[in-house]
């Protein structure tokens, strides 16, 4: 049994599998139509999300313009763990992502932990996406004095606990005019909610519906979809362009000072929001399968976009903090349009809360892009049923997954509180990213004369680099978010030994029955 949890697929076996289709007889694979710049663009929009527009007022409170040293280190843990994705990417240019690198590498126990673990950084990441494209558009209809339903805007769980606060204030006599706009909110939901023998109906629509937009759009077709997606790139660049351009000339040197007013204790509290926001990067590799020159564009797009990013992120960081001091970024979820609204200028203010709704839609669209291929990838493999792997004839998606992922997605966002998925989120990502690298100095080692058109350099020092830092940024996440972890990993491993150890294609076949070639 030992032996057959490591059972390697091979690279040849991988790429044959993708040139003859699915698996389930028919042939029909995924259509090949994106180029470098549609990759880029998916990076791009993957990466710049609810990190610039929201999270990176909280990272600005915990470490101040220090904050900026995070954002640097953080891009050069996912530098290096970018390099080895690139190099997989180029070897084994099919959907699956890490969870397909690890089968090549590791084995089959492995590349299923992967793959379970990847539904944490896609599915669930979305989940927390979702929720916070619900707040931007929320915010965005306030400004335009159209103000949607509480009950219908948030989960039943945030709005209890935010009743429970607004009672204690209420007996020890503070004032509820101080209490946060998220607490008053919370508690008007749970008191105007219409009830159903006695339950309060409270979840959060606007997430369920930008979910449902999302996937119909992703099931429609990947060129739909890049498309989609680069038109909404482009609008929420040109929108964070004006917000350098602009806060640059209020910036006030002084702000800066001290650059890091909490310590290095304080930029390392910021940790979590920054590596939640870079996130995503990884998910370009998910659509190797349907890139025309696979080899060539995913390590062009995979770290073009994380480069572009990093300077973006630090050139909107350095305008922030230079326009409004660290001190005033407490609970505000939207720093960059409250940057403005301090000036007195609230049409820019707008139409940043504008560009953060489209900027959180691109975001939603590549994440719930790269689960379903994951999926579909497991399912080609057998370790999911095989009408995971179905290709619609049309359109050439993985559509049942899609809309699967589409529903997960969807129902979990509608009840779940954000701050619950985020630390699990990273911590299934960091994973992925030790595994990738530690694969590469292992296929180097095992399969030194495989064809590489990109090589990651310096092996082994970067992939170790690679491990070393995410392994750390692994350490610091919170002890309770170690044993959901856990117990997601380990929930996963009965699902595998229940079906997928047998019913893989590399599982020992009766006699009579074809094996998988």
């Amino acid at each position: 049994m030992a032996n057959s949890l490591f059972r390697k697929k091979s690279i040849a076996t991988i790429l044959r599998d993708a040139e003859q289709g699915h698996g389930d007889g028919h042939g029909a694979g995924l259509k090949k139509v994106l180029g470098v710049k549609d990759l880029t663009a998916m990076g791009i929009a993957a990466v710049i999300g609810a990190g610039i527009f929201s999270s990176i007022g909280k990272a600005a409170y915990d470490g101040g313009p220090g904050v900026i040293l995070l954002y640097i280190f953080t891009a050069i843990a996912c530098g290096f763990a970018a390099m080895c994705y690139a190099e997989f990417a180029s070897t084994v240019p099919v959907s699956g992502s890490a969870y397909t690198y690890s089968y090549v590498a590791f084995g089959e126990i492995f590349a299923w932990i992967i793959g379970w673990d990847l539904i944490l950084e896609y599915a669930v990441g979305n989940v927390a996406v979702a929720i916070s494209w619900s707040n931007y558009f929320q915010s965005l209809l306030a400004q335009m004095h159209m103000p949607w339903p509480d009950w219908l805007g948030t989960d039943l769980r945030s709005a209890i606990q935010a009743a429970q606060k607004v009672a204690e204030a209420k007996v020890a006599g503070v004032d509820l005019s101080t209490l946060s706009d998220t607490v008053l909110s919370g508690n008007a939901a749970l008191t105007h909610a219409p009830k159903i023998l006695g339950l309060p109906i409270v979840f959060n629509l606007p997430a369920v519906l930008i979910v449902a937009l999302v996937t119909w759009v992703l099931v429609r077709g990947i060129r739909e979809s890049a498309g989609f997606n680069s038109a909404m790139v482009v609008l929420k660049l040109v929108i964070i362009g004006l917000f350098v351009a602009v806060g640059a000339f209020y910036i006030k040197p002084g702000n800066w000072i001290p650059f890091a007013p909490n310590g290095f204790a304080g930029i390392s509290a910021a940790g979590a929001s920054i590596f939640f926001a870079y996130i995503g990067f990884d998910a370009v590799s998910t659509a190797a399968e349907e890139t025309r020159n696979p080899q060539k564009d995913m390590p062009i797009g995979i770290i073009a976009s994380l480069i572009l990013c990093t300077i973006i992120y630090i050139a909107v960081a350095l305008v922030l903090t230079g326009m409004v001091k660290w001190d005033q970024f407490s609970g505000v979820a939207d720093p960059l349009a409250k940057a403005f609204s301090l000036r007195g200028m609230n049409w820019t203010a707008g139409l940043i809360s504008f560009g953060a709704v489209f900027a959180t839609t691109s975001v939603l669209i590549v994440f719930q892009l790269g689960q379903p291929r994951i999926f579909f990838s497991m399912a080609r493999d057998g370790l999911l049923p095989q009408w995971a792997a179905k290709v619609h004839p049309k359109y050439r998606t993985p559509h049942i997954t899609t809309i699967l992922t589409g529903v997960f997605v969807g129902v979990f966002a509608a009840v779940t509180n954000i701050d619950e998925v985020v630390d699990l989120c990273n911590i299934g990502t960091l994973f992925a990213f030790v595994l990738v690298a530690a694969g590469i100095v292992l296929l180097r080692r095992t399969d030194p004369n495989r064809a590489r058109p990109f090589r990651t350099p310096l092996v082994p020092l970067v992939p170790l680099l690679a491990i070393g830092s995410c392994g750390y940024l692994m350490v610091v996440q919170p002890k309770v978010t170690w044993w959901r972890f856990a117990i997601w990993l380990a929930v996963g491993l009965v699902f595998y030994f229940a079906y997928g150890f047998r019913r893989s294609r590399l599982a020992p076949q009766p006699p009579g029955k074809p094996g998988p070639g």
